[in-house]
């Protein structure tokens, strides 16, 4: 999203949020409940976190050593075994106690943390698992976006830098590897995508691959342009996870349920037409307004405009990282 949208932008864009339908808390980064909140006088932000936060946690196995969290923030897998937890993503703050104990029950510390990217409902909990001991592993770009302040101007939400204690003490530029508990992981920087911070983590022995944010299942994403989002960046991440796939893998989104490459595949579909109609307006000289109003999506939605976006409104998140 870019930082030069009008004001009238923004009061349509507040507008078309808080009228959107009915959908899961946990659909996007930003909820339903957080494009209200966005109009009234309460912290959007804190709103988020703490709507976020009452949500239960599931736990389903994704094999011997494997496990997958669903709830407060974007999908987190556990791997256990005597060699300690290694945990993808951390949920938001408000989760912590019951994040906790659910790590509590696979039987062994936190020893290592790695982010996907740098967004809080994926980062949230950093600090107080690297307090206990854990070593937090990141793309050298989360650890900076993390250290600045934010404002997503298309909502208005203001994000002070991450204290110290929640960066990630170990980072990398390209990849890294980590072995423990019979199962090694390959983590992989991904050009600018969802962000410029995104890494795939894929799990070799259990073949299970963990996208992020660069895959949302059954839903229209968020494309975070204020640090380095790009519609075409998505594509072409879809299109590595693609490669790494098989019809046997289980992909984890940063939101949405366990997928297939299949619907990896149809996910990728979706962003390379959806970039390909908007690109066509915005070439054309259509406005933002104009490209709306072509209703490009219109076949799109059934499938799509469940989640946290409608066909509208993800318009303008692909004419803004265009």
């Amino acid at each position: 999203m870019s930082g030069t949208v009008t004001s009238r932008t923004r009061r349509e864009w507040l507008r078309m949020m808080a009228a959107m339908g009915a959908g899961a808390l946990v659909d996007g980064f930003v909820p339903r409940e957080l494009a209200r909140a966005a109009t009234s006088r309460q912290d959007p932000v804190a709103a988020f976190r703490a709507r976020l936060g009452a949500i239960p946690i599931q736990i389903r196995s994704l094999g011997e050593n494997l496990a997958l969290l669903a709830g407060p923030g974007g999908n987190v897998v556990v791997l256990h075994g005597s060699d300690g937890l290694v945990v993808v993503d951390t949920f938001v703050a408000p989760a912590w106690p019951k994040f906790q104990e659910s790590l509590k029950g696979f039987g062994a510390p936190v020893k290592f943390v790695i982010d996907t990217h740098w967004h809080f409902d994926h980062t949230d909990n950093n600090a107080p698992l690297r307090a206990d001991g854990a070593t937090l592993v990141a793309h050298e770009n989360t650890k900076l976006r993390m250290s600045q302040p934010h404002h997503l101007a298309v909502l208005e939400l203001d994000f002070p830098p991450s204290p110290a204690a929640a960066l990630p003490q170990r980072v990398f530029k390209d990849g890294y590897t980590l072995e423990a508990n019979g199962e090694r992981l390959a983590v992989t920087h991904v050009p600018p995508a969802h962000t410029d911070t995104d890494v795939v983590v894929r799990f070799e022995k259990a073949n299970v691959l963990h996208a992020g944010d660069v895959f949302f299942n059954g839903r229209y994403p968020f494309i975070d342009g204020s640090t380095g989002g790009r519609i075409d960046g998505m594509i072409a991440a879809a299109d590595r996870l693609l490669g790494l796939a098989d019809s046997e893998t289980r992909i984890v989104p940063g939101h949405g349920p366990l997928a297939t490459k299949a619907d990896l595949a149809k996910y990728r579909d979706m962003l390379s037409k959806a970039a390909e109609r908007v690109r066509s307006l915005k070439a054309s000289g259509k406005s933002l307004e104009e490209s709306i109003a072509a209703k490009p999506f219109a076949d799109l939605d059934a499938d799509w405009g469940k989640g946290t976006f409608n066909g509208d409104s993800f318009v303008k998140v692909v004419y803004l990282t265009l």
